[in-house]
């Protein structure tokens, strides 16, 4: 959709929505516009934004909401577009009418830096203070009225969450976009308005916005004052200077800013904010203290961590075992239903056992997200950021790559994606090429079903410990270190890049509310159905074509006499010698190759190849059970523990995921990258599977 010929078209209003990050305003942007919104990115840059659109009264309203920003003094891409679009600089969005500033009542005090530099901006505004359902519990009262008159705008106190407060502000925005006036100047940097001012007035045919000048003039070497440097030249460039030198005499003129600002905030938070309960604070205090202590903290979060992996397993195996007993059971009614022949072993072997056997798994991998959750939902995550900032800068990683590298647990794509907040541009590659080692969710399946099938659930360490918690905690360690150690190597390469400063907001502690959890839950579930769907499925029948042909005896309905001797047998059986030294047969060699597009593939792949495989029993089962009894031709069994052990190293360290790859691709803007990182991590698989299988056969036949 083209913002400016819709502008044009429809007399559109263009209004953006900003704010910092974990302000709700995302929460407040969907309940604005309900499902009249699409994500896009901005043009010439990998950045998302969200569009939607809002019809009130007789406008209609065109809502852009840009990345959370903490100011205007843009550096990582985020927070450039952000700044680029409150001054039309992004091709495709003109100008806003109006823009809508988010601020997170519990937490004024560094909101109100943003909205401040926002409001000296001069475009029309409302302000949404957010989240002050909240307020009662922290015993903390604002007093709207004054700090409305003080910031002499629009203020309406809203919860994005229950909706309370929308309707007031729907209507301030109309008002607004009715009746456009500046705002008022707030007079807190004076000494910098009036250089400001000057230089505005000499370059005033240049067609310079008021925010693009006071950001070059204040941020020194930042983009806008890089951008302005170039093109207005030297002239611009001797006035700055001698500016600057006047007013800074030896401060930056960023710090004279900061002086500022926070002392006219702190001032006015003393007419608008009181806390009745000074005590809560000091359990929060008190809190952080023993979450943020490098001994305790970090014991509790490994204890965190070590009772969600335990779950995955002690509380699934019910369900997994319910819904393994329906896919199998559903397998046989097929095939009983439909017969022998082609299709019946389409729908029994492709579908039902291909598709059906990567379902099974997702009570584990809901089970895993409502504890990740819950953990951001109450606040937690930050905490353990800050606690891993220490480690993430041993690793080479900067402490901004913590929060990407967490969102890779679940998917390596938006862990990737989320680089964007970082400024330096080797932070951003390092935490790229490390994310993919992250334990995501598509490997769990892979996980739950070997660990499940051949590691015994023994209670070690006095019944505290599963021992199938603990080998799922060390794939997850496995990861984790691969990451370190790659962020390490790229790290050393570029040694000369300047170190990040790492700035955390540690958000207030929160019940997690239902509603919302189940939403998020839901979410992550249609996602992995949706993988189940669509390519799991297309890879599954791909699968069963390739091992169902050719048929045997020259006829259209006869199976090939094996497996083995099918398109798929023979194929896997010409490159099988590679894999041989893993000690994998030619079916684990077919199923793991058809899993490079996606990991959880290879579990479809197995089920389909061993439903199909006429050497079996030709029952109905659970793939724990058909693996468990794999044989070689020889007769001895495929899954020892050594290539189970080695297998899951393979999975834990091997780049299979297009999606990935793709990503990569995108956020680089190269190929060299995704195509150094696949290999370098096929290679690390590989190699880890070959120790792990060849040591601990020679140790079992030494024993």
């Amino acid at each position: 959709m083209d913002f400016g010929t819709e502008k044009t078209a429809l007399d559109a209003k263009i209004v953006t929505t900003i704010g910092n990050p974990n302000t709700g305003k995302s929460t407040l942007f969907n309940r604005l516009t309900g499902l009249r919104q699409q994500v896009s990115n901005f043009p010439g840059v990998t950045v998302e934004y969200a569009k939607g659109r809002l019809a009130l009264e007789e406008f209609d309203v065109q809502l852009v909401d840009v990345p959370g920003t903490y100011s205007l003094t843009a550096q990582s891409p985020d927070e450039i577009v952000a700044v680029d679009v409150l001054q039309g600089a992004v091709p495709e969005i003109p100008l806003p009418d109006a823009v809508i500033i988010v601020l997170d009542s519990t937490n004024l005090r560094r909101n109100l830096f943003l909205c401040t530099q926002v409001l000296e901006a001069g475009i029309p505004a409302v302000i949404a203070l957010n989240m002050t359902d909240s307020l009662p519990s922290l015993g903390i009262e604002i007093n709207y009225p004054i700090l409305e008159e003080i910031l002499s705008v629009p203020l309406i106190p809203v919860s994005a969450s229950t909706g309370d407060g929308i309707a007031n502000l729907e209507a301030a925005l109309v008002n607004t976009l009715r009746k456009p006036t500046p705002n008022r100047d707030l007079a807190i940097c004076p000494d910098i308005d009036k250089a400001i001012e000057q230089l505005l007035d000499l370059f005033a045919n240049h067609q310079v916005s008021s925010i693009e000048m006071r950001r070059a003039f204040i941020d020194k070497n930042g983009l806008a004052d890089k951008r302005l440097s170039s093109r207005l030249g030297e002239p611009y460039s001797q006035l700055r200077d001698k500016l600057r030198s006047g007013l800074g005499k030896g401060r930056s003129i960023s710090a004279i800013e900061a002086r500022d600002r926070y002392s006219w905030i702190n001032a006015a938070l003393k007419k608008v904010q009181s806390v009745q309960d000074p005590n809560k604070n000091k359990a929060v205090e008190i809190l952080d203290r023993v979450l943020n202590h490098p001994l305790i903290g970090s014991l509790i979060f490994v204890l965190t961590m070590g009772t969600i992996f335990q779950a995955v397993f002690a509380w699934a195996s019910p369900l997994i075992e319910l819904i393994n007993l329906g896919v199998a059971a559903l397998s046989q009614v097929s095939s009983d239903y439909l017969g022998d022949g082609l299709i019946s072993s389409f729908v029994s072997n492709g579908l039902i056992s291909g598709v059906g056997s990567v379902i099974v798994f997702l009570p584990q991998i809901l089970i895993l997200f409502i504890f990740i959750i819950i953990l951001e939902d109450t606040g937690y995550i930050s905490r353990a950021a800050f606690l891993m900032d220490r480690v993430m800068r041993g690793m080479g990683l900067s402490g901004q790559a913590f929060i990407p590298m967490l969102s890779s647990f679940a998917c390596a794509v938006p862990g990737i994606m989320g680089t964007r907040i970082m400024a330096d541009r080797h932070d951003r590659l390092a935490t790229i090429l490390a994310a993919p080692f992250m334990t995501c969710s598509a490997r769990l399946p892979v996980y739950s079903l070997l660990i499940g099938t051949f590691i015994p659930n023994t209670h070690i360490f006095g019944g505290f410990i599963y021992l199938q918690g603990l080998t799922l905690l060390f794939l997850y360690l496995l990861g984790i270190v691969g990451g370190g150690v790659t962020a390490l190597i790229v790290s050393l390469l570029f040694w000369k890049r300047k170190k990040s400063t790492f700035l955390l907001e540690m958000p207030p502690y929160r019940l997690p509310k239902l509603s919302s959890v189940a939403v998020k839950l839901y979410g992550r579930a249609v996602v992995f159905l949706k993988r189940a769907g669509t390519i799991i499925f297309s890879v599954a029948v791909l699968v069963w074509v390739l091992a169902s042909f050719p048929m045997g005896n020259g006829t259209k309905t006869e199976m090939p006499p094996s497996i083995s001797q099918s398109y798929l047998g023979q194929m896997s059986k010409a490159v099988h010698p590679l894999f041989a030294p893993l000690g994998w047969d030619w079916k684990v060699t077919a199923a793991v190759i058809a899993s490079f597009p996606a990991r959880e593939i290879v579990i479809a792949a197995l089920a389909t190849i061993y439903a199909i495989d006429l050497s079996s029993d030709g029952k109905a089962a659970p793939l724990s059970e058909k693996i468990k009894n794999a044989a070689h031709e020889n007769g001895t069994k495929v899954y020892t523990i050594p290539m189970v052990l080695g297998l899951l190293v393979f999975y834990a360290l091997c780049l299979q995921c297009m999606a990935t790859v793709a990503v990569i691709r995108k956020e680089t803007e190269t190929w060299r990258w995704p195509i150094i990182s696949w290999v370098y991590m096929t290679s690390l698989g590989y190699g880890g599977a070959f120790l792990v299988y060849q040591v601990g056969t020679a140790m079992a036949l030494a024993t």
